[in-house]
């Protein structure tokens, strides 16, 4: 199934995403989650991809899982730093071998205090066109409601998407995000630019403080206020932490939902319980 053909239909489309651990006890956990989240039917989930290709074989492994023990369907990151096109040839023969029909196609990151690895690659737009013209998957990609942490300029951070979704995106994926409108003026400045595909909401749920802290520094994104204060006074009880980052969660998905977003891609951190509350009671809503 081509995830781009979920978008647009009668109801939104719910889509989790998942990371391969680096223990034995890890993935255990990960199936487990896994196992829980298939219950709300989503429409795909996707599984990460390291920085510098760290965790590759990780990605296949677990894109295996899911394709051939929940019957749901895979969607795998594929970045290009430090990669050749021999590599990524390779990568995508494993994933077509499995039976993925679908890539999440990324830069990457670089690793905190190092320069970007050497490959044939630089920029996500050479990797989205190297895809879409040698193996005829559905090609997501990843863009930034709040700018790239990198790119201060945003209408430059908009002209590079637009060239990236040019090389060939299917549908897009916002970077995570806790103020709705930061993502509606993203999709009307898309939108003017000439990107049509679908955009897709990312969101987190929130349970633990120091955690989204550390997260949104990391890539940009903006806790706001009201926000901010409610975690603030709720960060030494992790029951009401996880309390306040749910309703936060579920008040974004209904508004989001509301005014036009095709779905809702969440993060899950290998975790299902906030999700599962969250999803479900944007399924009864």
């Amino acid at each position: 199934m081509r995830v781009s053909e979920v978008y647009g239909q009668d109801a939104p489309a719910f889509s989790f995403e998942f990371f391969p651990p680096r223990t034995p006890k890890g993935l255990q956990r990960l199936y487990e989650a896994i196992d829980h989240l298939a219950e709300l039917n989503p429409a795909f989930v996707s599984v990460t991809y390291g920085a510098g290709g760290s965790t590759r074989a990780g990605t296949v492994e677990t894109a295996r899982h899911i394709r051939r023990n929940t019957g749901l369907e895979p969607v795998a990151h594929l970045t290009c730093l430090g990669q050749t096109r021999s590599d990524v040839c390779q990568i995508l023969d494993e994933l077509k071998g499995e039976g993925v029909e679908n890539v999440l196609a990324l830069r990457g990151d670089v690793k905190t205090g190092e320069s970007a690895p050497q490959g044939e690659f630089a920029y996500a737009n050479e990797l989205v066109g190297f895809v879409r013209g040698n193996n005829g998957f559905c090609i997501g990609a990843a863009c930034y409601p709040e700018g790239h942490v990198e790119n201060p300029d945003p209408v430059d951070d908009m002209r590079r998407l637009v060239a990236k979704v040019d090389a060939g995106v299917d549908f897009l994926i916002t970077q995570l995000f806790f103020d709705n409108d930061k993502y509606f003026s993203f999709v009307e400045r898309a939108r003017a630019g000439g990107i049509q595909v679908p955009i897709v909401p990312g969101l987190m749920p929130v349970t633990n403080v120091a955690q989204v802290e550390r997260f949104t520094k990391m890539c940009g994104a903006s806790i706001p206020p009201q926000l901010a204060k409610k975690l603030e006074r709720a960060k030494d009880d992790d029951q009401a932490v996880l309390a306040t980052g749910i309703e936060w969660a579920l008040d974004q998905g209904r508004e989001l939902l509301a005014n036009g977003a095709p779905g809702i891609h969440f993060y899950t951190l290998n975790k299902s319980w906030a999700t599962r509350i969250v999803c479900r009671g944007l399924l009864r809503w």
